[in-house]
């Protein structure tokens, strides 16, 4: 039963997150609320590896979340469902693509995609610095406005931007360098 559930979670995912890898994340954000596989605060570790490690986001995170959900077949089952929807929308449009090509009715419908991708992608990035500079929970038991940041991160992000601009570091030095502060100075609960 949980392979079948991982497929149908991901599928869906996969169905409805036009844009890439973090427009599925509203979508993560869901299937962790309704089946607890994991909490937002392991979705943030798993959006730091998966940005950190090759491949598409979208699926190292499927791949990741099956894994630790059903072992190495719920890997493989998470994954398959991620993709699948795009696999088989493809085959579609490949087979009657030249045929509608030049249809006004295609043409708006792709225009149309595209602000709801961007709108996916935004809301995924507001996902994501909630997650990273602020803490929600903390001000919701303090009230102290000055406990709503993570002051911590805050200072990090802002060092890390001044590095970036001055020094220019490859991506992979700065992916390497952003890891090892954060088991240095416990980000993550590590």
């Amino acid at each position: 039963m949980i392979f079948l559930q991982l497929f149908y979670e991901f599928f869906k995912a996969g169905l409805f997150a036009i844009g890439g890898g973090l427009a599925t994340l509203p979508f993560l954000y869901d299937i962790s609320n309704s089946t607890g596989w994991f909490t937002h605060g392991q979705l943030a570790d798993m959006i730091a590896i998966s940005e950190s490690t090759p491949g598409a986001i979208g699926i190292n995170m499927a791949t990741y979340v099956g894994y630790t959900t059903a072992g190495l077949p719920g890997a493989v089952v998470a994954t398959l469902g991620l993709v699948a929807p795009s696999i088989i929308i493809i085959i579609i449009i490949a087979r009657f693509l030249g045929a509608f090509s030049e249809n006004k009715l295609v043409k708006g419908a792709f225009y149309g995609l595209r602000p709801a991708s961007v709108g996916l992608i935004a809301a995924a990035g507001f996902s994501v610095f909630k997650l990273a500079l602020l803490q929600v929970d903390l001000f919701k038991v303090t009230g102290a406005v000055a406990d709503l940041f993570n002051w911590k991160a805050i200072v990090l992000a802002v060092l890390i931007y001044i590095a970036m601009k001055k020094f220019n570091p490859h991506p992979v030095l700065a992916i390497a360098a952003s890891a090892v502060v954060g088991v240095v100075f416990r980000f993550g609960g590590v």
